[in-house]
């Protein structure tokens, strides 16, 4: 909830800021989203240090570059669809700094184990689905915050309250954004089990053979998905 929070907050009255204060502040938000990812993270070993500085700079700078690139849309867009342009920000940013800060996972696997708990291997197949799930709750924690959003500001800035009231845009929208979030959270969080299941025939042949030699009859092993 802190992480979509404060990414709202970040592009709030985005118009109004410099590129230098834009690169700032979004260096700022996705250094703290990735430190967000990292600590989240499903592996259970260590990261090397310079592994973890790589992560770092290609999770922020991606993620920079590519929330950029859709903010300077705002400026030729539509009212309406500008206002839609800071969720395609985070979400395009979100499916760059999860899965760099999770780089690790990526390559080498994360554990898998049977019904039971005992852990069979680690697989690559079960960390991609991992990081999939979780990039796609973290949108749709934002989805409500940022796209309902942009309907009551558009209708409320038509019959011109906000140009009566200018003061109320951004305590407004962070208000609404902290309301739906309340909701969208827990319920994006319980879209996919934190302890999640994936076919055996999914996963890798290493994996399938331990799975036989061990004579396991589930269809399915287990891991853990991250946050």
């Amino acid at each position: 909830m802190t992480s979509c929070t404060y990414e709202l907050q970040n592009f709030l009255n985005i118009e109004e800021r410099t590129t230098p204060q834009v690169v700032f502040w979004q260096w700022i938000n996705q250094s703290f989203n990735a430190v967000v990812n990292y600590t989240n993270r499903s592996g259970d070993s260590p990261i090397p240090v310079k592994q973890l500085g790589v992560s770092y700079a290609l999770a922020t700078s991606g993620a920079l570059v590519t929330a950029l690139g859709l903010n300077s849309l705002v400026k030729s867009a539509p009212p309406l669809i500008g206002r839609f342009v800071p969720f395609c920000a985070v979400a395009a940013a979100n499916c760059v700094n999860i899965p760099m800060m999770r780089l690790k996972e990526i390559r080498e696997g994360i554990p898998v184990v049977d019904k039971n708990g005992n852990r069979i291997g680690s697989s690559e197949t079960a960390a991609k689905w991992a990081i999939t799930q979780v990039v796609l709750s973290r949108i749709g924690m934002a989805m409500p915050g940022m796209l309902i959003p942009p309907f009551i500001m558009n209708y409320l800035d038509k019959k011109g309250v906000l140009m009566r009231y200018p003061w109320i845009n951004a305590p407004l929208q962070v208000g609404l954004c902290g309301l739906f979030l309340i909701f969208a959270t827990p319920l994006c969080c319980a879209l996919f089990p934190q302890q999640s299941s994936i076919s055996i025939q999914s996963l890798e042949p290493e994996i399938q053979e331990a799975v036989a030699k061990l004579k396991i009859e589930d269809k399915c092993l287990y891991y853990n998905k991250g946050l």
